[in-house]
């Protein structure tokens, strides 16, 4: 069958010229008419209207009968890798702000012979930096590093329990960026890029791998401290479906506001209440073809579960004496960030795939040596 084509003769077009396979007009062969000229109407107005829509159903039902298409819509199913894989779950800590990195673990002994002097033209000459001048003088750490392990890595005095580990950690020296900012450099790092809008690794590796926890998020930030400078955005999905966004868990009461619910309102009508939601959301998809529907469905869904898991991840009270005390829980100086830790923990046990813990404050523009030693003190002991 051929559409029928626009006539651009000299009336100008705009009308349809008839085609030999163009489908009757309607009259008493179509609907209103009678018999099977009505029926023949329908199926070749069907057949005109959905030729494409029928080639991709057949090739929907191919890629299903392969197992390309998912039975079950829901974004958060674990997927398999392409490679056998190490590690089933990630734990991030970003300490947001900039610790540095001299006073900590990139040993600079040479530095102490230029201690207390200016910059070297050769350095000075071309420098674009926010806070630096040229006239600026330099300032070596004063702390005091020693060798861990084989592989004989340098620690500062800071980080005791970090060099114990040493055989353990890899210390990449060579990563640089040609940001200067903190917002657009906390960008870069979880996004690679220092622009808005892009997915943070989180949302990426969710996106990729889902997440084997039915009942909590498969991506999950921990804050603490002062925060980050860019916020949200790096735990942002980006482009992707808001699905694969991270879900900050608040320090404390419920981990997400309004989880529980209120007295008088039982599970069983906080379930009968959802499946209307989700009919109506089914209806709207259906209609608008807009997958963030199925986000949403997916969202309401996993926040009815969660009611249920909550309670159980946030009770340490299994935990041991000798766990509680070495995540630093009953102190004031360490509690905030090893409480983090600890629940971290507990969420990869529960199948969580992404926890990003976010600890802020280390921004020292001002009694350098004072702010590294609390931040330091604050997080190291929890991170081995």
């Amino acid at each position: 069958m051929t559409r029928p084509r626009l006539s651009h003769g000299a009336r100008g077009g705009g009308l349809p010229e008839k085609s030999p396979n163009a489908c009757p007009a309607p009259g008493p062969s179509q609907p209103g008419g009678t018999g099977a000229r009505r029926v023949v109407g329908a199926r070749r107005s069907f057949l005109l209207d959905s030729a494409c829509g029928l080639g991709g159903i057949a090739l929907a039902s191919l890629f299903a009968d392969d197992g390309l298409f998912a039975a079950d819509p829901d974004p958060m199913l674990p997927r398999a890798p392409h490679f056998a894989p190490t590690a089933k779950s990630v734990i991030f800590l970003f300490q947001s702000g900039g610790p540095s990195q001299l006073d900590l673990f990139d040993y600079k002994p040479s530095m102490r012979r230029w201690d207390g002097q200016a910059l070297p033209p050769s350095l000075a000459g071309n420098l674009e930096l926010a806070f630096i001048q040229p006239d600026s003088k330099i300032w070596a750490s004063p702390r005091q590093f020693q060798r861990y392990g084989d592989s004989g890595t340098a620690f500062s005095d800071l980080l005791p329990h970090t060099g114990r580990r040493a055989d353990d950690i890899c210390v990449v020296r060579s990563m640089t960026t040609d940001q200067i900012n903190h917002h657009t450099g906390q960008l870069m790092m979880a996004c690679g890029t220092p622009f808005v809008g892009h997915p943070s690794m989180g949302a990426w590796s969710l996106y990729g791998l889902g997440s084997e926890s039915r009942d909590l998020p498969g991506f999950v930030v921990l804050n603490s401290g002062s925060g980050a400078d860019a916020g949200s955005g790096i735990w942002s999905s980006g482009f992707l479906p808001s699905s694969y966004q991270g879900v900050p868990f608040r320090a404390k009461g419920d981990p997400v506001l309004h989880l529980s619910n209120p007295p008088g309102y039982t599970a069983e009508s906080q379930r009968a209440r959802l499946d209307v939601l989700r009919d109506l959301n089914e209806m709207h998809r259906a209609l608008s073809g807009d997958p963030e529907v199925d986000a949403r469905i997916a969202s309401y869904e996993l926040a009815f579960r969660m009611q249920m898991a909550a309670p159980e991840l946030l009770d340490f009270s299994g935990e041991s004496r000798a766990t509680l005390e070495a995540y630093g829980l009953e102190e004031e100086a360490t509690g905030a960030f090893g409480r983090n830790c600890l629940l971290a923990r507990r969420l990869v046990e529960r199948g969580v795939r992404f926890v990003q813990l976010v600890h802020g404050s280390w921004d020292h523009h001002a009694e350098l040596e004072k702010g590294i030693d609390k931040e330091s003190l604050a997080v190291e002991r929890h991170i081995v």
